[in-house]
């Protein structure tokens, strides 16, 4: 299939054939007939991407210090990778889209196949077939208008804007902004009996809007502007205002107060700054200002738009959702007509020219839409794109891999090895431009956005695995059965039960495939060192992370995506104070610092060793940054060694001591997968699959103890 895509390093745009994106639980694949491209917020995104670096930087003040943080901590080559990851995707544009419904994935209640549905969101984007999850997602009556239905998602940002205005019939309301938003704005509003008066600096814009959805109408640069609001409104003022504009003046906002009523209400629903003057309006006037949050209640939560909960009706009558399903019913019945705000209807094939005349301004232009050709067919098992055929030929090392996230294109892809014996074949990801971009970037054979061509392919016999935490056991599982060497980034899994069924599946393999997780710090080379200079135990290891806050709600502290932070990150302390001991762990015990979000990420954990060696674990999530965030301490046989975040070793040894220093940050990410391949090659395991296993399980005895608060025995 087609989608439009945009590199941020150049601004380039380019319409790619990728593959299908994959159709998860809870969402549906829609053919798309329009797209409607987003001025504001797609045009703003063009902009800084086709800027130099220094624009760039400027543009995004936020990303730059986040460089600067990870120079810090990572060091040269790991930033400059993550940065180059970012600036060399093909990066999708759009968010609104309305077409036909060609797949329903398990969980979804509300759809069926030949469906017309308007979908919004980041996955509603500009491409020939997108899956969106259920809850971005509603469904036209037959016959709908595709054309309307594809302003869906602007249309409920709008909706949002005027629900938060609170409005009652025969009230004022006043929009700054008459672009597409202040447009539909307005619609909204007049069609709920409220007067509705515009403005905008472009006079366009203006008697664009008096003809369709405005009582009045002016441009802001009228020098009496003020008088005719108080005159429409009777001498009282506007009983809210909604600044749709998009601007860096504080004009819009202090404009809003100059012509709102006592106790009147301010929603910024457009991208201005609010450091709005005190005195003389929002003081004396005593008015309340309220932010507009996109298409309403669920915006941003995982729990609602990717999992598909939603809020009761009871409670939040209007979620992001049901707003989208108000718009169409605006449509449908007549009540609206969006309709003359298309100025420009473009093929999907140039739609690059529409962002050309719209970054030119060359053109007047409100609502641009994209057509598809929907008569195209559309075949669900071609699901593979052919980039380079001399990948696709079976060898020792014939690579698959499935997720290629900012992780595995950072620390992952880059390290494996140029080899005329390894080769490349197939790269999986659940995002179509994902999957073409890492195809391209790192010379695999084809892209794909199903698994089967992976896992099910006779000429990859290796599947490398870094996808959502919560994907990993049930991919593991399916390549080992399939008799595939497996790399898995961890965590391994997220439950006890998947743990013993992958050892299950393992262990009744006669011929043992090589397997491995991503347990990269028992490979970096300082922890070689510490391990050699030890040579016998017991050892008392003390271990200092200093782990950073990850906020409750993403998707890493989520207990069924993510697993949390002690499976999901933990794992790696304590795969490598295994690794030090030259042991696996007899019992464990843990405390942690009862905190509002209940996410058990302060926390002390003490782990015995069948060998005697004891090691604790201090994961701290409440410190400061500016402290290394790794620091392990080894006592044994009157020695002691001191690894500082992997960048520094001292060892103090018979009343001296030396000190080895590293350039850079060297987490053993590279070796690992050396050893892995190496594995393959050789039929040697770098990490024991009872290493694996152990490291794995005590993960889950750890939060036993939390629960219980009792020693678990392994």
């Amino acid at each position: 299939m087609l989608q439009l895509t945009q590199k941020l390093k150049s601004g380039n745009m380019s319409i790619l054939e990728v593959p299908y994106p994959a159709l998860n639980p809870g969402a549906i694949l829609v053919k798309n007939h329009y797209s409607l491209i987003s001025a504001g917020t797609e045009g703003s995104t063009v902009k800084a991407a086709r800027k130099g670096y220094i624009g760039k930087a400027k543009e995004r003040p936020q990303q730059v210090k986040q460089v600067l943080d990870a120079l810090k901590s990572q060091g040269i080559i790991q930033t400059y990778r993550a940065v180059m990851k970012k600036l060399d995707a093909q990066s999708p544009l759009g968010y609104s889209c309305a077409g036909e419904v060609i797949g329903v994935g398990s969980g979804v209640r509300g759809f069926n196949v030949g469906d017309l549905a308007a979908c919004g969101g980041a996955a509603a984007c500009h491409a020939e077939i997108v899956a969106v999850p259920e809850n971005l997602c509603v469904k036209l009556h037959p016959g709908g208008e595709l054309k309307q239905a594809a302003y869906n998602t602007l249309g409920a940002i709008a909706l949002q804007g005027v629900r938060q205005a609170d409005l009652r019939l025969g009230e004022t309301c006043a929009v700054i902004g008459l672009g597409l938003i202040g447009q539909l704005s307005a619609m909204l509003l007049r069609s709920s009996g409220v007067r509705v008066i515009g403005i905008d600096v472009n006079q366009n814009m203006v008697d664009l809007a008096l003809k369709n959805c405005l009582d009045l109408g002016m441009n802001r640069k009228d020098s009496d502007i003020e008088d005719r609001i108080y005159r429409f409104t009777n001498g009282i003022g506007c009983d809210a205002v909604i600044i749709t504009a998009a601007s860096d003046s504080l004009d819009p906002i202090n404009f809003a107060g100059a012509v709102s009523r006592k106790k009147g209400t301010v929603v910024v629903l457009g991208a201005v700054p609010t450091g709005y003057d005190r005195e003389p309006h929002y003081y004396q006037k005593e008015l309340q200002v309220r932010m507009s949050c996109s298409y309403g209640p669920g915006r941003y939560e995982s729990q609602y738009e990717e999992k598909g909960y939603d809020y009761p009706p009871a409670y939040v009558r209007w979620t992001e959702n049901r707003n989208m399903q108000a718009f169409q019913e605006l449509i449908a019945g007549g009540k609206i007509n969006v309709g003359y705000l298309t100025t420009h209807t473009f093929p999907l094939e140039k739609a690059p020219e529409a962002y050309d005349m719209m970054m030119a301004k060359s053109e007047p232009f409100v609502g641009i839409l994209i057509e598809y050709d929907a008569s195209k067919p559309f075949d669900a098992g071609d699901t593979r794109i052919e980039l380079n055929p001399a990948a696709l030929r079976p060898t020792q090392v014939s690579i698959g891999f499935i997720g290629a996230g900012s992780y595995a294109q950072s620390y992952l892809l880059p390290n494996l090895p140029d080899d005329k014996n390894i080769f490349r074949c197939g790269v999986m990801t659940s995002s179509s431009a994902g999957a073409r971009s890492a195809a391209d970037r790192f010379g695999f054979g084809f892209c794909t956005g199903n698994e089967n061509d992976i896992i099910g392919n006779k000429d990859i016999n290796t599947v490398f695995i870094a996808s959502r935490h919560d994907s990993h056991a049930r991919y593991v599982l399916k390549a080992l059965a399939a008799g595939k060497h497996v790399f898995v980034e961890k965590p391994l899994c997220l439950t006890e039960n998947e743990l013993h069924e992958i050892a299950s599946v393992y262990q009744s393999k006669a011929d043992k495939p090589q397997f491995m997780v991503g347990f990269n710090r028992r490979f970096s080379p300082f922890a070689r060192v510490v391990k050699e200079f030890f040579e016998s135990g017991p050892l008392s290891m003390n271990y200092r992370i200093n782990a950073g806050k990850i906020p409750a709600s993403s998707w890493i502290q989520d207990t069924e995506t993510g697993g949390g932070r002690i499976i999901g990150e933990v794992c790696h302390f304590v795969d490598l104070l295994t690794y030090l001991s030259g042991s696996l762990p007899a019992s464990v015990y843990a405390v942690s610092v009862d905190d509002c979000d209940g996410l058990d990420d302060i926390l002390t954990i003490a782990i015995k060793y069948r060998n005697q060696s004891v090691g604790s674990i201090s994961y701290f999530s409440n410190g400061d940054k500016s402290l290394s965030k790794e620091y392990l301490e080894v006592y044994g046989n009157g020695n002691t060694a001191i690894l500082d975040d992997f960048r520094s070793l001292k060892i103090h040894s018979r009343g001296k001591k030396t000190e080895k220093k590293l350039f850079s940050q060297d987490k053993g990410q590279k070796q690992e997968i050396v050893e892995f391949i190496n594995g393959i090659q050789s039929g040697s395991s770098a990490i024991s699959f009872d290493e694996i296993f152990s490291t794995t399980l005590l993960t889950f005895k750890i939060i036993e103890s939390l629960r219980t608060g009792l020693a678990i025995r392994l």
